[in-house]
Parts: C-alpha cells; structure tokens; sequence
C-alpha cells in the first residue's frame, strides 16, 4: 500500500476544508460589517399624539447607503409627518459610519398596528431592521353624563380696538399729506410757479432806481433778444409801465400803450414822448403781430426806455426818511426747478395712489 499517497491525500483535504471555513468566515464577517436597527419612542400614543422612529445604519465608511423611500404613510392608518434630514457620526478613526434617520408619525384610527422592518440598500445588497408595534387609543367619552359637555356657544361681537383701526387711520392720514402735496405740486406747476417761494427782504428803492435795475438785467441777457423778442419787448414795456405807475401816479400795468400816452400827454409834452411812443409801437407789432425787429432796433429802444426814466425821473433828497424795507417774492423757475417739480408730482401720485390701496385693503379686512 502506498502510504504517501494517502498522506498526501489527507493533507489536500486539510487544505480545501481551512480555505472554505476560511471563506465562510469572511463572508460572515463582511456580513457582520451592516447593522439596521429601528426604534420607536412611544409603543402607546393617544389619536392625534406623535411619535418618533429612529433608523440607524452601522456600516464601513466609504459604502454606498440608501434610505427606504416613503411618502406619507408608514402603514396604512400610521401617518408620516416629517422625515429629518440624515446625521451621520464617524466611528473608530472614521473607519465606520452611523447613519440614523427620524420619521414623525401620527396616527388617527384607534388600533394596533404592526410596523413591517424597514429596509436598507449598502451596496445594492438588502439589509432589514426589526419589526415594531404601535397601539393607538382613542380618547374616553363618559356617555353617562352627558351634562358635563358644553353646547355650542352663541355668536360674539368682537369689539373693534385702536389696533383694528391703527393701520386704517395711519394709511389714510397719509394719504390726505401725499394727496395735498401732490395737489400742490400740480397747481405750483400749472401756475408756473417754483416749489418753494424765493422771498428776499430788500430795501425800498426809488422808482426810477428799480427800473434802472430790471433794465440792466435785461440788458444782461443778449439770448433773450435773438431767440424770443416777444418776451423781450414784454418784459421792458412792463418795466416802464411799473415805472410810470410809480412816477406819475396812475395804473400804467392796466392800461393799453395808447391810453398811457395819452395819459402822459397831460404832464409832458409830445416831442419828450415821442421815442417812448416808437418804443410802445414796436413792442406791440412784435407781441400782436409777431414783427420781427432788428438787433439795432432792440438797442435803440432798449436806450430810449433808459432816456425816458433819466428825464423823468425824481432825484431822492438825502435828507428825506427812508421808507421802511418791503418783501418782494421772486416767482421764476429755472429748468432744473421745472424737473424736480414733475419728479415731486410723480413720487407723491404714486405714493397717494399706493396709501389709497393700503386704506381699501384694510377696510375689506376689518369690516369684510
């Protein structure tokens, strides 16, 4: 009998049998590796009470998990509220993760109710917790005494208090305020008029003085005698009327150009007019007529305006009291004031029209 080929025989079956236990202890070790545990924290809830689940998975750190999906219902009668978001914890070096998952649950059917192990993937391999329980009570009506139960209660006037009505009477007040200042905007601006009125305090000058001062403001301005004569002529006419007015005593500013000279023909003489005449005929050609004068025309009317003041003028008598001062308003408004003047209409339209939605909106909520 051959001794060695037994001997070797049993030592190969040695080797197969440690290589398969081998294996197996891998396999169960690799299985060991996932644990899926599922805990409640109340096995008792009354209808309507929450409760909380709590799935935890232990695996190796780099496997691949995923959670059971669930809509709204653990089972048919156990409602899910909430589902957190995952925490995971790092174990042993980061070598293994916890991952714990919570679900609110409610339930409104009293029962008891078996909660099926819930199911895992790591790896695309499956893993189950434990099965769980929940009974569910329903609330204890006495039927015996009914006595002690309420009946419906009568309808209640709900008093109005100044918190009601506070944000009404706020939004409406200030849409009275934006509501004036845009009223006032818009008057302001179809009368030409600036935002705020210029006011200066000034001393009283004689009338001779004043007109002088106007003259050379206009004389100043050369723009206005190439691009608009009209205003031109109109704005030296009513000088020289003011003046007039104020020299001789009677209203030149209502008066037509003849009646003025007829008027000046009871204190001068017809050859001291007759330039001022010219200078009245000319204004009225270009206002009415719409003439159009040369630029030596405007000079030369320009100068017999000034020729008539310095020859009847009243020279002031240093010794004489000084009038007291006046006020006098200064209504232009510049380009710039024209824009700022549209902007502030538009603002506070907008803003009255955005207060009105507010008091509409709380009276439907207060009394609708």
């Amino acid at each position: 009998m051959n001794y060695s080929f037994l001997y070797n025989g049993k030592k190969l079956l040695k080797t197969v049998g440690c290589s398969f236990l081998l294996l197996a202890a891998s396999t169960y070790d690799a299985q060991a590796q996932v644990t899926v545990e599922a805990s409640i924290d109340s096995l008792q809830l009354l209808i309507g009470e929450q409760a909380k689940v709590k799935l935890e998975v232990s695996m190796e750190a780099g496997q691949k998990l995923q959670l059971p999906f669930m809509k709204d219902t653990l089972v048919k009668g156990v409602e899910i509220l909430d589902i957190a978001k995952p925490d995971t914890q790092l174990l042993n070096d980061n070598k293994r993760w916890l991952i714990s998952q919570e679900y609110t649950i409610t339930s409104f059917d009293s029962a008891l109710y078996y909660l099926p192990p819930m199911e895992v993937l790591v790896d695309n391999e499956s893993y189950r917790s434990k099965a769980l329980a929940l009974k569910v009570y329903s609330i204890p009506v006495d039927t015996l005494h009914p006595d002690q139960f309420c009946g419906p209660k009568d309808i209640r006037e709900v008093p109005v208090i100044w918190e009601d009505v506070a944000p009404l009477t706020y939004a409406f007040l200030a849409m009275l305020v934006l509501g004036g200042l845009a009223v006032f905007f818009i008057i302001r601006y179809r009368d030409n008029k600036p935002i705020i009125r210029i006011v200066k305090i000034e001393p009283k000058l004689p009338p001779h003085q004043t007109a002088m001062k106007k003259i050379e403001e206009i004389k100043a301005d050369k723009q206005i005698q190439r691009e608009n004569p009209k205003l031109y002529y109109t704005e030296l006419t009513d000088v020289i009327r003011l003046y007039i007015k104020e020299r001789f005593g009677f209203n030149a500013l209502e008066m037509t150009s003849s009646e003025i000279i007829d008027e000046l023909l009871h204190v001068k003489d017809k050859e001291s007019i007759s330039d001022l005449k010219l200078l009245f005929e000319i204004a009225d050609l270009v206002k009415f007529a719409k003439h159009s004068p040369l630029m030596n025309e405007n000079d030369m009317n320009l100068v017999n305006a000034v020729d008539f003041i310095n020859e009847t003028k009243i020279e002031e008598d240093p010794n004489s009291q000084k009038e007291p001062t006046e006020i006098r308003v200064e209504e232009k408004r510049s380009k710039q004031g024209r824009i700022m003047l549209m902007c502030s209409i538009a603002i506070t339209t907008v803003a009255t029209l955005g207060a009105l939605f507010m008091v509409v909106r709380y009276i439907i909520n207060l009394f609708f």
